[in-house]
């Protein structure tokens, strides 16, 4: 791989360029990095990061290439998304020669060892694997292409040389940038890290502590398949309907229509030996009832499971609306509430997995401080668990002493997070300092020009008018109002603003706001919106003080001021009074995956929920994704294109990088007259006629 441009780390090569940055950085010089998802790989992308010596890493940008082509979870090649770090580098008077490291993120050596070992391992019922053109989140047909890399982002860059890559283990790429990014880095204290993922380059749970600004790899379970990710995978995907990457949220929202009670629920107890608990936080899977880690797709159970659950849903049957778990099917199919008590005991095992393992890292480092990252720390519901399982009580036993488990998890926790965590990584290495906290996400692409607007709205089916102006704070609070007097009236509004949010969440700027008062938003938003399951919940979007009001929100999550409820990754329990006066936003088990907006990080967004207060009594707001069945929006065409497709979405406000806002609706035949409406009243009310 070393002849086709690959590197490791310890090579000769990345040394040198090791070497090289670290002189510059000492010079004052300013250092760009770029962190290549290369193809093969679900979730291709790329990340440009400014380092100096002084500041350390800077995000410019993280653009993911599901966004720009529109196919969610890709493996293609991400050429949509350097195309656009190009265009980035341009704008600030650079250009792609001024990157001084191109890192990927996954040490791709290693990983074909690790391939290699696991077939080698599990002979011969592996044999299934090499005739599987796609598992556990790899596509070999673009694992090809991926060999080719250095040489098509050469001709794609116009260099005359392929260009060199250096492989950066993927499991301590999220494991750096989570926790430098994390309230934590600063800690005097020793501050526990646990990557819990699908896989790795060498395994699927890779545990480390970091102490006085270095890190330390403690444990790797060195299994591609003894993974906490491709269980949940597994089951939700062969219980739940739907595909890998599809199913694992779904099925985490399925779990709080059924028993969540381990005393109670028929299934917990026996889908509990599918995984042992070993000494040291091992968790294997039961080889005698599982079957994935030979042929994940067709057969993925053996009899033992198939006698707890059933026949697994096959490929075939996958999307099929005869198969797909329905809630709204509980009281017509009498194996409806069969099949959400077996979700319920899915996340039940799974939490149960996540305790164990995160037990042995906090009692070995002594930590009470915890960043929990990797694919499975997107499960906010088992997040909220390990807050309240590792209590004082746990502590005064466990360490004897008087606190709790804190706990942060970033907002890319996914692989869409580790083209980040490759730059941050070899800055790192290279000398630079840990760079600052993050308190939002909005890093995917460029704002929108007011032109690249105009010309989206060049169709016939959609009107269109400039309502206002953000570039000033009146301007600004004059648009939130507009927001907040529809949303109050039950009008469904999408905000398009600014770049996109890095990461699976819309965090209000590519978001489609609801009134969280209305108890009929979450099945209109999922019926005439969205077009999803009704399974879906619908999540609260607040200021610190409304979150504070109706949620109870962890101590262990209030460190930087509650930054770990900023990102949609930690439900939390409604407080009594939030079901009658917020029912839209608070799910079957009376929790919501709450995201904390702040006037510092974004300003429109933060006047919005400001407003709503003002209109409805609460200053919070049903969030949502602005998609339809795909990818977030991402560019201004994908914007109108998703108001086109979704028949309940009543405007969209788009705000331009100079500040301009442009409403477009339905026209012609499909205007409800609906926003119209509502901004002539607005208009009239607050004297703007």
């Amino acid at each position: 791989m070393a002849a086709a441009g690959f590197h490791q780390l310890g090579s000769d090569f990345a040394n040198q360029r090791i070497a090289q940055v670290r002189e510059r950085l000492t010079r004052g010089e300013t250092i760009y990095l770029a962190g290549l998802a290369a193809p093969g790989t679900h979730n291709s992308g790329v990340a440009l990061v400014e380092v100096t010596q002084a500041s350390g890493p800077r995000l410019i940008v993280n653009n993911e290439e599901e966004r720009f082509s529109g196919n969610k979870h890709t493996t293609e090649y991400p050429q949509a998304s350097i195309d656009a770090v190009v265009a980035t580098l341009r704008g600030i008077g650079r250009d792609v020669t001024d990157v001084d490291a191109w890192l990927t993120t996954w040490d791709y050596p290693t990983l074909a060892g690790t391939l290699a070992r696991t077939v080698l391992e599990e002979f011969p019922q592996s044999l299934q694997l090499l005739r599987t053109t796609e598992a556990a989140g790899f596509d070999s047909r673009r694992l090809e292409r991926m060999t080719r890399t250095p040489k098509i982002l050469a001709r794609q860059l116009g260099l005359p040389e392929r260009v060199p890559l250096i492989c950066m283990p993927h499991h301590d790429n999220h494991a750096w940038f989570s926790y430098a990014a994390s309230p934590f880095a600063g800690s005097n204290e020793p501050v526990a890290i646990a990557v819990l993922d699908g896989t790795g380059d060498l395994g699927s749970i890779s545990l480390y502590v970091a102490e006085n600004g270095a890190m330390q790899r403690l444990y790797c379970n060195d299994s591609m398949f003894d993974s906490l990710g491709a269980f949940y995978s597994v089951i939700s995907s062969t219980q739940g309907g739907w595909t890998w990457l599809s199913s694992e949220g779904r099925y985490m929202g399925a779990a709080a229509w059924g028993d969540m009670n381990r005393d109670s629920n028929r299934y917990y107890s026996r889908l509990k030996q599918v995984l042992d608990f070993g000494r040291g936080g091992e968790v294997r899977i039961n080889r005698a009832m599982a079957n994935w880690y030979c042929d994940p797709f067709d057969r993925p159970y053996k009899a033992a499971l198939t006698e707890i659950l059933g026949e697994p849903l096959t490929p075939d049957q996958l999307w099929n609306p005869d198969a797909v778990l329905r809630v709204e099917d509980i009281h017509h199919r009498p194996d409806t509430s069969d099949r959400l008590d077996k979700a319920a005991a899915t996340q039940l095992v799974f939490e149960d997995a996540m305790i164990h393992v995160t037990d042995h890292l906090l009692r070995i480092t002594g930590a009470s401080r915890l960043v929990l990252t990797g694919g499975v720390a997107l499960n906010a519901v088992g997040n909220m668990r390990l807050l309240e399982h590792f209590n004082e009580a746990w502590f005064a036993q466990a360490q004897q002493r008087d606190c709790t488990l804190h706990l942060w998890v970033p907002p890319t926790p996914g692989d869409p997070g580790v083209t980040i965590g490759a730059a941050w990584l070899f800055a790192h290495l290279a000398g630079a300092s840990r760079g600052g906290p993050l308190t939002h996400a909005f890093y995917c692409g460029l704002p929108p020009s007011a032109e690249e607007i105009a010309v989206s709205l060049e169709v016939g089916d959609v009107a269109s008018m400039r309502v206002g102006d953000v570039a000033t704070p009146e301007g600004r609070d004059a648009i939130a109002d507009l927001m907040a007097f529809a949303v109050a009236r039950n009008g469904i509004i999408a905000l398009y603003q600014g770049p996109g949010e890095t990461g699976p969440r819309a965090l209000g700027h590519r978001s489609i706001f609801a009134n969280p008062c209305d108890s009929d938003a979450r099945e209109r938003l999922n019926e005439r919106v969205k077009y999803r399951e009704a399974i879906r919940p619908l999540a609260p979007m607040a200021t610190l003080e409304a979150a504070l009001e109706y949620f109870d929100l962890a101590p262990g999550g209030s460190d930087a001021d509650y930054n770990a409820y900023n990102f949609m990754v930690l439900t939390a329990r409604s407080k009594p009074r939030a079901a009658g006066k917020i029912p839209a936003v608070i799910h079957a088990d009376g929790t919501g995956r709450i995201q904390i907006v702040r006037a510092e990080d974004d300003a429109l967004t933060h006047a919005y929920l400001k407003a709503l207060g003002r209109h409805i009594g609460v200053e919070m707001s049903v969030n949502t994704s602005f998609n339809v069945a795909g990818p977030i929006a991402q560019t201004p065409n994908q914007a109108i294109e998703t108001l086109r497709r979704s028949k309940g979405l009543d405007a969209v406000l788009m705000v331009a990088s100079d500040g301009a806002v442009t409403a477009a609706w339905h026209g012609g035949e499909r205007d409800s007259g609906r926003f119209t409406g509502w901004l002539a009243e607005w208009k009239s009310r607050s004297g703007r006629a």
